[in-house]
């Protein structure tokens, strides 16, 4: 079975369209979305609904979890005071998507599961039982093992870092699909993951960057130019 998964879309419709004609030409038996869909970019309604017409299953990740439990951003802020700039760029953000979503979609992404299982593969965005903390790619193998170990999976793919990698542990491997928008491995194109028979592959997608920042001024995206300079990185730079 080949397994598509699609994580950490962030509201970025010109992205996920590209990803969505890559798929074609791979065409996976399965897609599944890996969390954090609508938060960050000009057209999460969009990209809900679009991600909903397809009927991709999947789970859910910290900003979407933080849509309707806001005090769970709050909390995670608490413990990251040096980044108390980014959590109140992060807030106004989320008030600013929640209107556009509205109650119907918010309460679909409510539906999304921490884990989900589809043959051989677990995912989560995250870690299994928290959608805000993850290990990064230089994370030791018992690290990887203390966080995903009890999935009992041979694989388990993860998003929430915006940063792909495979990493093989004696018979088990642990992948993260990267993000479709925001990446931050310094490559801008967006990124997802393909597992089929236990094999892997990132594959990355170009997708029209400066159509998406022009979306995100006519949609009146707060804090869209700090978006703007992050997407065409493609890499973090702090606000």
């Amino acid at each position: 079975m080949r397994i598509a998964v699609v994580s950490d879309v962030h509201g970025n419709l010109t992205a996920l369209e590209a990803v969505i004609a890559d798929l074609r030409t791979v065409a996976p038996d399965v897609v599944l979305q890996g969390g954090d869909l609508a938060y960050g970019g000009a057209r999460p309604a969009e990209v809900v609904d679009r991600v909903r017409a397809l009927g991709w299953a999947g789970v859910c990740g910290n900003t979407d979890e933080m849509l309707w439990a806001p005090e769970r951003l709050r909390s995670f802020a608490a413990t990251a005071p040096a980044m108390k700039k980014l959590f109140e760029i992060t807030e106004e953000m989320r008030l600013w998507t929640s209107e556009r979503l509205r109650e119907e979609r918010i309460a679909w992404l409510k539906t999304m599961p921490m884990v989900y299982r589809q043959s051989e593969l677990a995912a989560v965005h995250a870690s299994p039982g928290d959608t805000w903390r993850a290990p990064g790619k230089g994370a030791t193998d018992e690290d990887f093992r203390k966080v995903f170990g009890n999935l009992k999976a041979p694989l388990v793919v993860y998003g929430h870092i915006h940063v792909p990698f495979v990493r093989e542990i004696d018979d088990w491997t642990v992948v993260n699909s990267g993000s479709v928008s925001l990446s931050y491995d310094g490559d801008a194109r967006a990124s997802y993951a393909v597992v089929e028979d236990g094999k892997v592959e990132i594959r990355r997608v170009e997708y029209d960057v400066k159509a998406e920042v022009q979306a995100g001024r006519r949609a009146g995206l707060p804090h869209g130019e700090w978006v703007e300079v992050c997407l065409q990185a493609g890499k973090f730079v702090a606000p």
